[in-house]
């Protein structure tokens, strides 16, 4: 088994992407909007609550932007893939429903000895007009494809901080949320055959990783930019643990000193940290 080294560079065809208004209510729901308290968060589960017009979680963008690669990145084990990182950015907050055209091209493949990391990059445009709605970028890990004798990559700099963070948010997550989550897309049988998570080394399926983000950027846009999707721009975090779900996450940001900027960590109820050298950037209110 082995992955397609020249796929470095070559860009996808672009694909037509298109969602609707339940699209987006269903993917909040699946990040646990309104987990708790139904009465919160109105604004992203319902579209037809008296004078709460519908807005959509800035992090759905990594779901718009997602595109296929040029052709497959080659054959290996499916159940030896993680994802590893994300990093999204809004060009213009997210419409209640429309059409995209996405491309994605394959930035590099790095050896990590253990394994392999893929890093991919997606841009979605509006179909009409051609203006860039979102950027993202997607790290995979592959494990047993490593030690070819690449280059191992490298990482922005990620100061560590020595002080209680600034707030902390806790979210409970549901037993069942995997599956409520994969309805928004992510099929992985990681997430919800026991069988095909033995075979990746987990007692039990775990939390898609983009279902913890998704939870993450609702603690992050509600503790800094008033739950406004307007003043979100960009947001990346390393996943660095798996989740299971029913787990509580537990997300701590600290202020930068530059205005708009933003790092936080995301842990389980143990301190398991599970998203680590994450930065936001945001527009101050």
């Amino acid at each position: 088994m082995s992955l397609d080294h020249s796929l470095v560079g070559v860009a996808g065809e672009a694909q037509s992407r298109s969602w609707t208004s339940t699209d987006a209510l269903l993917y909040a729901i699946g990040v646990g909007a309104g987990l708790g308290d139904p009465l919160a968060e109105l604004e992203f589960t319902t579209e037809n609550t008296s004078g709460v017009p519908q807005q959509v979680l800035p992090t759905f963008g990594v779901l718009i932007a997602q595109a296929r690669p040029a052709r497959s990145m080659g054959t290996f084990d499916r159940a030896m893939l993680v994802h590893a990182e994300q990093y999204v950015e809004l060009h213009q907050p997210l419409a209640v429903g429309g059409a995209v055209l996405t491309s994605s091209t394959v930035t590099g493949i790095y050896d990590k000895g253990s394994g392999a990391l893929v890093v991919s990059e997606s841009r979605a445009v509006d179909a009409a007009t051609g203006s860039p709605v979102v950027t993202t970028r997607t790290g995979t890990f592959i494990r047993g494809e490593g030690g070819f004798g690449g280059e191992r990559g490298t990482s922005e700099p990620w100061p560590s901080v020595d002080r209680p963070a600034d707030q902390v948010v806790t979210q409970q997550t549901r037993p069942e949320q995997a599956l409520l989550y994969r309805l928004s897309g992510d099929r992985n049988p990681l997430h919800s055959d026991p069988g095909f998570a033995a075979r990746g080394g987990f007692s039990r399926p775990i939390l898609h990783g983009l279902c913890t983000y998704g939870f993450a950027g609702r603690a992050l846009l509600a503790t800094l930019c008033g739950s406004d999707p307007a003043r979100f721009i960009s947001m990346y975090g390393r996943f660095s643990h798996p989740v299971l779900p029913g787990d509580s996450l537990v997300t701590s940001v600290w202020r930068g000193e530059v205005a708009g900027r933003a790092q936080f960590t995301t842990a389980t109820q143990d301190g398991t940290v599970v998203i680590d050298r994450g930065v936001i950037r945001y527009r101050e209110g």
